[in-house]
């Protein structure tokens, strides 16, 4: 029997929806390029193109924008009596409690579920603050909305923009943590709500979808350029994991990290902020080099995106939270995928404990 750690290399599932090239720095959604899409296309028409084929009705792009958007309005209402008990939660824990109401045999699941980590979190985050929570409009895109419901006014069209880049740039990833989850879970036959709830609670980790909110935090106590190297160095020598750094997967610089960086700089905010970054990636890189030569640790994406959720206003708690809303399409794509293989994912463990005596 072969065994590898943690899975490492082992195909689990054919996927029509994402590959992941780790050797040649290369995304491909549902047959196109990231780069050819990023800045191009918006967030609805990506999910259409998961979702087709696995969703019934017709998933062109404007007719998912306009039942996306009917959705948030109609999933707002459901939320709003869970949001005294949510606020008092963590964002990300907050998210778990409001898809966990969600039924599994409840209508529009793909719609709603997606509608309802959006609208969630804008409502958990302005409750905790003493605000009233932002009814959606549905005339407006996913985007949009989100900015509005979480800042209670309209957002530029740069900022749009922006997290439009964002969301479709982390909308699907191959066999992530997370994704892995929902596919697990929806292999049981459990319910497209149960295997979304599963994934958040994979999201959570610092390991996975919990790492961008620590890029901040590493940027914020170096605070100078001139702090780097010495503060760099000793964070490898004490065995620290750099946030933003390293990949399970890519060999080479995480394309998706380009692409967020690309949209952090037409958002045209701190340039400031964004060169003392490009200045800490560059010692970052040249340290890892040095003290950690046997591996190719790059630039992933979380490091980009902590600027861009920062100078968008997010709130450094809720960076995991935006990363679901962005994740959530995916995943019910891969859970309906791994509901039509039939097949219970159930793999073997080697044992390693005590020899039982013989009687």
């Amino acid at each position: 029997m072969t065994f590898n750690s943690g899975l490492e290399g082992v195909v689990a599932a054919e996927t029509v929806l994402s590959e992941v090239d780790g050797e040649a720095g290369r995304l491909v959604l549902r047959g196109h390029r990231l780069q050819d899409i990023a800045g191009r296309r918006g967030v609805e028409w990506l999910i259409a193109e998961l979702w087709r084929g696995f969703v019934p009705g017709n998933l062109s792009e404007p007719s998912l924008r306009r039942d996306l958007a009917a959705m948030r309005v109609a999933v707002f209402d459901d939320i709003l009596p869970l949001l005294p008990q949510a606020a008092r939660l963590a964002p990300i824990e907050a998210l778990r409690l409001l898809l966990a109401a969600v039924a599994d045999d409840a209508s529009d699941l793909p719609l709603r579920l997606t509608a309802a980590v959006a609208v969630g979190l804008a409502a958990v985050l302005r409750a905790r603050d003493g605000a009233a929570p932002v009814r959606p409009d549905a005339g407006l895109g996913h985007a949009a909305d989100l900015l509005r419901m979480l800042r209670g006014v309209p957002a530029t069209a740069e900022e749009v923009a922006a997290l439009e880049t964002y969301l479709l740039t982390a909308m699907d990833h191959g066999l992530n943590a997370s994704t892995f989850t929902a596919r697990v879970v929806a292999s049981t036959a459990a319910g497209l709500a149960s295997s979304i709830t599963a994934a958040l609670c994979a999201l959570k980790g610092p390991l996975h979808g919990g790492a961008p909110g620590p890029v901040i935090d590493m940027l914020d106590e170096i605070g100078t350029p001139e702090n780097a190297q010495a503060w760099l160095d000793a964070a490898v020598m004490r065995g620290d994991r750099l946030m933003g750094f390293g990949h399970r997967v890519y060999r080479v610089t995480d394309p998706r990290s380009d692409v967020v960086k690309r949209a952090v700089e037409a958002l045209g905010r701190d340039q400031g902020r964004i060169r003392f970054a490009e200045h800490i990636e560059r010692a970052a890189l040249a340290v890892l080099a040095k003290r950690k030569p046997a591996r190719s640790l790059q630039t992933n994406l979380e490091f980009y995106t902590a600027l861009l959720l920062e100078a968008l206003e997010v709130p450094r708690d809720a960076f995991t939270g935006v990363f679901a809303v962005a994740r959530v399409a995916g995943w019910v794509a891969h859970a309906l995928e791994q509901g039509e293989a039939a097949r219970l994912i159930r793999p073997q463990s080697v044992y390693v404990g005590p020899v039982a005596e013989a009687a």
